[in-house]
């Protein structure tokens, strides 16, 4: 029975692209959480990796009727600005804890999926060599 390699592949190569981009933005988050006005960013990762399955394009958020739609970069997923549960007086919305809370459940997501990847690997190398 023939397998597609892309079947085999796609899923991990869109959850490690996601991960990615999270951690991204939350380290981007981390280095500001100091700066004045800053506000934390982040990526619905649930949403956007359910919109990467169903094949759907990637929009950006719009808060207002008359916002246009802008190119996101390379069809990355839109980072949208979080809403915090206490505010600053200096108008910063990073949250240290969350942010690092964050930045460790999505590694343990990459990780998870570089260890299924590397296991088909070793699966279709076994597949192919005979188990040589």
């Amino acid at each position: 029975m023939p397998i597609d390699i892309n079947q085999v592949f796609a899923p991990h190569e869109r959850v490690m692209t996601l991960a990615s981009r999270r951690i991204e933005l939350l380290a981007a988050n981390m280095a500001n959480a100091d700066t004045p006005n800053y506000k934390a960013r982040d990526v619905d990762f649930k949403a956007a990796l359910a919109s990467a399955d169903a094949g759907q394009a990637v929009t950006l958020a719009a808060t207002r009727p008359g916002h246009i739609q802008g190119a996101d970069a390379a069809g990355q997923p839109a980072a949208l600005y979080r809403v915090p549960e206490q505010p600053t007086l200096d108008g910063n919305t990073v949250d240290a804890q969350k942010e690092s809370a964050a930045i460790a459940e999505t590694a343990t997501r990459y990780q998870a999926s570089l260890s299924f990847l590397d296991m088909r690997i070793r699966g279709l190398r076994m597949a192919i060599t005979g188990g040589r």
